[in-house]
């Protein structure tokens, strides 16, 4: 039952938006009653924060190529994809527009981003191990540095995004890397 729930709040999402989604839609869609999902969330922004948490933590698999390049190339290259579609863009602007007002979404997506960056840290970690980045590179920096041009164009200049935006944003970070501009602090 949670997780139909949930995946119907992702799907009520993407096609109503935040502001128009309501625990009734949600249930109707789930095919359960609405006092069974207040039961379980006390207001529809708790259900909300747990679908997105839920959502994003099994969107973008961590890949183990044996090159730093290559496993960057697939994250980035996976977080295009993932952000692209009808509902990595529907969620991408709830948790943004909607995280300014509902301190539990503002919660889940620090959270989000914390996640994701500590289940990629072994593709940075491993390459440390290999020789192919310098010892005292931060995953963390690594990672945001990657993935920064991609949200900057999807957030802030509506900029098209594919899979050169990606590989660039690759030889970007692996550059700053390279350059020790990226140390542990």
């Amino acid at each position: 039952m949670r997780a139909a729930v949930l995946e119907a709040a992702i799907t009520e999402l993407t096609q109503t938006g935040y502001a128009a989604l309501t625990v009734e839609g949600v249930a109707r869609r789930a095919g359960v009653h609405k006092t069974t999902i207040y039961r379980n969330w006390k207001d529809a922004d708790g259900l909300v924060a747990d679908a997105l948490a839920s959502h994003f933590a099994a969107d973008i698999p961590i890949p183990d190529t044996g090159a730093v390049e290559s496993d960057l190339r697939a994250l980035a290259r996976s977080l295009v994809a993932t952000m692209t579609t009808r509902t990595g863009r529907a969620l991408l602007t709830t948790v943004l527009s909607d995280a300014v007002r509902i301190p539990r979404l503002a919660e889940v997506k620090h959270a989000l981003f914390d996640d994701r960056f500590r289940r990629a840290e072994p593709v940075v970690t491993r390459a440390i191990e290999r020789g192919e980045l310098p010892a005292d590179t931060d995953p963390a920096e690594l990672l945001k540095t990657l993935a920064a041009p991609i949200y900057f164009r999807l957030v802030f200049t509506g900029e098209s995004v594919d899979e050169a935006t990606a590989d660039r944003a690759v030889r970007v970070a692996l550059a700053a890397a390279h350059a020790r501009a990226l140390p542990a602090v």
